[in-house]
């Protein structure tokens, strides 16, 4: 059973009519509604429960989280960035969407800025699939179209990826490195660009079947305990200087 959290600001569903509109469950709602299989148990969390919704009790019982974050990056209490992070060495998988390439715990795992251009002008975009016999990638053809996507253009202030998977190109010529995975400590992370807040790319069937594919490949495999700090010999050194 892989444990997914989906963990979303749940702010701009509450305070804009047209964001409302397009996720009435909320963009978290929306998630969890395609990612719940009979070998996947999710719960979702959002920034205004005690602790951002993320307590350590739920963080230990969580496989593989989700963040979907943008207007609120200020508001996570660094105590809960600093409990994800840990998590993240331990072996928990982070799937990073959309804006959350803006929040603390995505800068903190990078160490960079994560900055990037952008428009939002309602044109189309289209991902194209540069790593198909990636996990990830499995069940995606050659590209997949999307009617309306924010314009997400390089630089993007990353480090360079472990797997570029999807490569974004937007109709005004922006490229857009828009699917990329890390390791960080035991955990795995993949970053994935699409899910502007009022357009429906969450709905969109091959956008689902990637974050799906995500949370199988990001689930933890038995990560071996990290050990650090004084360490006791393996072997008896009592002659060693003799």
């Amino acid at each position: 059973m892989i444990r997914v959290t989906v963990w979303n600001e749940f702010r701009h569903e509450k305070s804009e009519p047209a964001v409302r509109a397009v996720y009435p469950e909320g963009i978290h709602g929306q998630l969890a509604s395609f990612l719940a299989a009979p070998d996947v148990r999710v719960r979702t969390a959002t920034l205004d429960e005690p602790d951002n919704g993320l307590p350590q009790s739920v963080l230990d019982e969580t496989d593989v989280l989700l963040w979907w974050g943008h207007m609120a990056h200020g508001d996570v209490e660094d105590a809960t960035v600093d409990r994800v992070w840990q998590r993240v060495m331990d072996g928990m998988g982070l799937i990073v969407l959309h804006s959350g390439h803006f929040s603390k715990i995505f800068k903190k795992l990078m160490g960079t800025s994560c900055n990037l251009k952008w428009r939002e002008d309602g044109h189309h975009a289209r991902i194209w699939n540069v790593k198909p016999s990636h996990p990830i990638a499995a069940g995606i053809g050659d590209h997949i179209e999307l009617e309306q996507e924010e314009m997400y253009g390089e630089q993007f202030d990353v480090p360079t990826p472990d797997d570029l998977i999807f490569i974004s190109w937007f109709p005004g010529g922006e490229v857009f490195r828009s699917g990329m995975t890390y390791h960080r400590g035991n955990g795995k992370i993949f970053y994935f660009q699409p899910g502007h807040e009022t357009y429906r790319s969450y709905y969109n069937p091959d956008v689902q079947r990637v974050i799906q594919n995500a949370v199988r490949w990001c689930a933890p495999d038995h990560p071996r305990e990290r050990l650090f700090d004084h360490f006791e010999a393996l072997e008896d050194l009592s002659d060693a200087n003799q």
